[in-house]
């Protein structure tokens, strides 16, 4: 009875806004998450131990069994929760949605193990501008094998949670069009037992991708090979068959990079995605996306995942295009001598480093991005 009222609601705030202008205020619901505290440490945090970070509590409305009598699991009577507030918000003056999002970082990469061999400084100074080494390849970054074993236990950890807890799995999906965040959506949620009407067909869409510098990690593949491995997904609307934002000589400032994650917010809060909803994306991209969403900032490891509860206000007013500057990165043409914590490079005598470019005598290699609500 619950989802049915849910449901008209969700249908009126969306029928109300459906010819109205109006901007998305997002801020985060603290209470329910361990990864909303600030006493909670990022680098330890396993979301496999402690039930995807839900802290054990009692709600407003009390609730402890079903009808049938049976016990409440934790995430049914979170569930109940939510759907509590979204019917109190859809009663109110102010057109206001919930969703929990369910935020997963890609497994490891190639890219990510070579940084680690190589050192984060001489990996940001040199190896990460080209396509691998001898024997690797990092160009658009696959899965390691310790990275598909990440996304296995994802998918076992879900396979658990839905035996278990019962949880409500994602009404939508949707994905970075990297090569590790697809190959790690499709092994977290392939073969689990979900609902006939939230499958798991995800949606593709590029401002989920990674923070763009001018590491080689960070350009993606084209659209025909991306749909011809993953035939049946969705791919959103306009997508370039080439990558049209990477330019391997500028890079995404913070204040860029929030610009589009807003806009992918939009998006997906502006569609029918549901109550839950999934998100695989990057590091810094799942970054940029908590700054945006008002949420402290919480840093992900590979292959880990983390809930937040999002409230979205839609609010009277006309949405404003927007534009960030891009920065030139400095780096060595050679492997470097050494390198300094601070990212500076010490390049060899024979190789200076690069630090200025002549970008007017190929202007196409600058992008000129302007980040606008889409549609989905």
């Amino acid at each position: 009875m619950g989802i049915c009222k849910l449901l008209s609601a969700s249908l009126y705030i969306a029928s109300a806004f459906a010819s109205t202008s109006y901007i998305i205020k997002y801020s985060t619901v603290p209470g329910y998450f361990l990864q909303d505290l600030n006493t909670t440490n990022a680098t330890t945090f396993d979301y496999t131990t402690v039930n995807f970070g839900l802290i054990n509590r009692t709600y407003t409305d009390g609730q402890t069994v079903d009808k049938y009598g049976t016990p409440l699991t934790q995430w049914q009577k979170f569930e109940a929760e939510v759907i509590r507030l979204q019917l109190a918000a859809g009663a109110g003056s102010k057109h206001t949605d919930y969703k929990v999002v369910f935020f997963g970082r890609h497994g490891e990469g190639y890219h990510n193990a070579a940084e680690t061999f190589y050192g984060t400084p001489a990996w940001n100074c040199y190896w990460a501008e080209l396509n691998g080494n001898s024997t690797t390849s990092w160009d658009d970054a696959k899965l390691t094998a310790n990275g598909v074993k990440q996304a296995q236990v994802a998918n076992a950890f879900w396979a658990s949670r839905i035996a278990l807890q019962k949880i409500r799995t994602p009404d939508t999906y949707f994905t970075s069009p990297l090569s590790r965040c697809l190959a790690t959506a499709n092994i977290t949620f392939s073969g689990l037992s979900l609902p006939k009407k939230s499958k798991f067909v995800p949606l593709i869409k590029e401002y989920l991708r990674e923070g763009i510098s001018i590491h080689t990690c960070d350009r993606r593949s084209n659209k025909t090979y991306i749909a011809k491995t993953y035939p049946g997904w969705k791919i959103e609307p306009n997508f370039s068959e080439y990558d049209q934002i990477w330019n391997g000589v500028t890079s995404e400032t913070n204040d860029a990079e929030d610009l589009r994650s807003k806009v992918a917010l939009d998006d997906i809060f502006s569609s029918k995605s549901g109550l839950f909803v999934s998100v695989t994306s990057h590091s810094g991209e799942i970054g940029s996306l908590l700054r945006v969403l008002g949420h402290q900032a919480f840093s992900l490891n590979t292959g880990a995942i983390i809930p937040v509860l999002v409230k979205a206000e839609k609010l009277p007013g006309t949405p404003t295009t927007g534009s960030a500057t891009w920065t030139q990165s400095p780096h060595c043409t050679a492997p470097p001598l050494s390198s300094i914590s601070n990212g500076a490079c010490v390049c060899p005598s024979s190789a200076a480093p690069v630090t200025s470019l002549l970008v007017t005598e190929s202007p196409s290699v600058t992008p000129t991005v302007t980040f606008r609500p889409t549609g989905v």
